[in-house]
């Protein structure tokens, strides 16, 4: 996701309602050029309402959705749990006829607004999508797994040792299992868990 970033406002960002009548600046992102009929923005969702959003601005046939997600493993009192969220919380973004469309995209259920900076409406270029696109599975989905490695901090998600903190001494690849040193009973023990019973300290999104 190379050079991508959303358009730095100039001014105050604004998300609210628009007055009925309305003569909205077109820009294209970065440079000065004509806007195509056709073309991506940034939208900005209700709080957690991104996939409601999407599956609106979807339904109405001429609007192209692009709310790309991330998974990852987050720990609970019942041990590892597989977590799906949208990648930019409470943003996504729509491919649209800004002549026709901008009115109803911008009051669409489950959206707080077409992201805009006064009378600036930036777009957002067609190659930043691409590149996002290309980070992401076929299901719209990108993985964060990162392998576990010696000396990292992490917290054991397994029932018997749940919520306790210890430090990775030893990574035994082929059996999915790592070698822990944790504090236990008020000694340091080592411990043998498999992988997918660890979760890194301090990673929550």
């Amino acid at each position: 996701m190379n050079d991508f970033s959303f358009p730095a406002p100039q001014g105050v960002l604004h998300y609210g309602p628009m007055p009925e009548v309305f003569a909205p600046e077109i820009h294209a992102s970065a440079v000065e050029r004509p806007v195509p009929a056709i073309a991506w923005f940034c939208l900005r969702s209700q709080p957690k309402h991104e996939h409601i959003a999407a599956e609106h601005l979807r339904r109405m046939g001429d609007v192209e959705v692009f709310n790309p997600r991330v998974h990852y493993t987050r720990t609970t009192r019942l041990g590892p749990m597989g977590v799906t969220e949208s990648m930019f919380p409470n943003y996504l973004f729509a491919r649209f006829n800004w002549q026709t469309g901008l009115a109803k995209v911008h009051y669409a259920t489950g959206v707080s607004g077409v992201v805009h900076f006064g009378e600036k409406w930036p777009t957002v270029p067609e190659r930043a999508i691409e590149e996002i696109r290309a980070e992401l599975a076929s299901d719209g989905i990108c993985e964060l797994e990162n392998p576990i490695e010696a000396g990292e901090s992490v917290e054991i998600a397994g029932r018997a040792f749940l919520g306790l903190h210890a430090v990775v001494r030893q990574v035994m690849p082929g059996k999915q299992r790592v070698l822990v040193l944790m504090d236990f009973l008020g000694r340091q023990t080592m411990v043998e868990v498999g992988v997918k019973s660890i979760i890194r300290r301090g990673f929550d999104r």
